[in-house]
């Protein structure tokens, strides 16, 4: 794919959409586009945070163990980020993402991601509305689910 073709992508993603042309372009340039089969890991849990996802084509599942296994918790489609969580935090991977189809993504190294959002504080804007969307699903979730038990119990 042309580097112009990569750009008109991620132009699409809501935390680039702000970003001008010439960022993107550098961004595309650096960045190493990525396939996935259906059934193939991006990373797993516990993984050290290297690189974030702008997944560009297909869906992954989001995958978290737990004591009594594996849990599909989430999915990203394409236009969303996966990944940047352990770079933001500095932590290792909170889950497993593996491709639920074919996938297509742009890599973007963890050193490349931190200087964009130093560069871009409306990328960082648009980083904390995505962690802030998320965080009200999980509540939303793990709430539903406490009032279920409790229902069960009575």
């Amino acid at each position: 794919m042309l580097l112009n073709d990569e750009v008109g992508m991620l132009r699409r993603v809501p935390l680039f959409s702000n970003v001008e042309p010439a960022k993107l372009k550098l961004l595309a340039f650096t960045s190493d586009r990525v396939s996935y089969n259906a059934g193939q890991i991006l990373f797993h849990q516990g993984d050290e945070g290297d690189a974030a996802y702008v997944v560009l084509s297909g869906k992954a599942d989001i995958i978290v163990d737990s004591p009594s296994g594996q849990i599909k918790v989430a999915e990203v489609e394409p236009n969303e980020i996966v990944g940047e969580i352990a770079i933001l935090c500095d932590v290792s991977r909170t889950a497993t993402v593996q491709a639920s189809v074919p996938l297509e993504a742009l890599r973007i190294r963890k050193d490349h991601f931190l200087r964009l959002l130093r560069e871009f504080p409306e990328m960082t804007i648009e980083i904390v509305r995505v962690l802030a969307d998320r965080l009200g699903h999980t509540t939303a979730e793990l709430s539903d689910e406490r009032s279920k038990a409790r229902q069960a119990k009575h």
